[in-house]
């Protein structure tokens, strides 16, 4: 006959038998998880006023305008400022220097979160929806960190620097190019035959305290060389000579004459030649824009029919083509 405890090892729930108690650990793993999430409380430490309420801290209540929320950090802010706080004065009583420091940095961080009015929203969010935790932080750090000077600004600026650097380093290339060719024979040989010619390089005998030494003459001859070939010979390509009209701010400015210059398909000395009302003409009416370009050529087209059919000379001349025609000219020899 089997012992009691053998048989109820071998055959568990049988009659007899005490009950058995299984482990727990799983539930004592589940309470120690929920024990470290974060808890659902409105206050979070690192984010806006810590855990005060920022209407406490200025004395307001939720529904305070931005004028009572201005005159309210004024008051406070005249008591606990550094620079007029006084240990003792009536309603600092048992503040010291420390303490109001720390309690004017809360002053202040409470009026730059309800002074504007998306800041206040998102924080009003966060009182009224305590659990939705790690949004909280996302949305006060992506607030924070987001650039609050206008990005109209950071782009002129960008471009302003590009441009500058564009002509800066064309200038650099340019002066490159101009003292390579100053020592090529070729070129040195020319502009020292037309330095001749201008007397540019005539040496006078120079006598006193006037006179130059060799090294100083030989400098002036070089700088002359030099500027000759500046003048005489044009570059072209990556070490042409800077035109501030190439850089890049010029050239978004002048956009808009370039895109009527094209839209008229005219090259440039011809639209240099237009008078400069007729260009601001073109400026007032957008022609840059092709829509308004072609309903002003064809406005144009209109113009020089009604013109044309109005002018005395054009009308002598279809009457000429209709009654004597090309092919019936006299001449007074015949």
């Amino acid at each position: 006959m089997a012992a009691p405890t053998e048989r109820c090892r071998r055959g568990r729930g049988s009659a007899g038998c005490p009950p058995t108690t299984r482990p727990r650990w799983w539930l004592a793993l589940l309470l120690f998880s929920a024990s470290s999430l974060p808890a659902a409380t409105a206050l979070v430490d690192g984010l806006y006023c810590g855990a005060e309420v920022c209407y406490d801290v200025l004395g307001v209540s939720r529904e305070a305008v931005k004028l009572d929320i201005a005159r309210a950090y004024r008051q406070l802010a005249r008591r606990y400022h550094p620079d007029r706080f006084r240990p003792g004065d009536p309603g600092s009583e048992g503040e010291t220097r420390e303490s109001a420091h720390r309690k004017f940095l809360l002053i202040a961080t409470a009026y730059e979160t309800l002074k504007d009015e998306d800041t206040r929203r998102d924080y009003d969010y966060m009182l009224d929806h305590p659990e939705e935790y790690y949004q909280h932080y996302y949305t006060y750090y992506r607030r924070q960190l987001t650039p609050k000077v206008d990005v109209r600004i950071v782009i002129l600026v960008t471009i302003c620097a590009i441009s500058i650097f564009q002509y800066y380093s064309w200038h650099s290339s340019y002066n490159e190019a101009i003292s390579y060719l100053v020592t090529v024979p070729k070129y040195r040989i020319q502009a020292t035959e037309i330095a001749k010619q201008q007397g540019l390089l005539s040496r006078t005998k120079e006598k006193g305290k006037n006179r130059r030494s060799k090294e100083e003459i030989r400098e002036q001859e070089e700088e002359v060389i030099r500027d000759i070939i500046k003048n005489k010979i044009d570059i072209k390509g990556g070490y042409q000579k800077p035109n501030l009209s190439d850089i890049l701010l010029i050239q978004i400015v002048l956009s808009p004459y370039y895109l009527t210059q094209r839209n008229m398909k005219m090259s440039q000395s011809q639209f240099d030649g237009i008078d400069e009302d007729t260009r601001r003409s073109f400026l007032e009416k957008r022609l840059w824009i092709k829509e308004n370009y072609e309903l002003h050529r064809k406005e144009q087209e209109e113009e020089m029919k009604v013109k044309m059919a109005t002018d005395p000379r054009m009308k002598r001349y279809r009457r000429w083509m209709k009654n004597e025609g090309p092919g019936r000219l006299t001449f007074a020899d015949d």
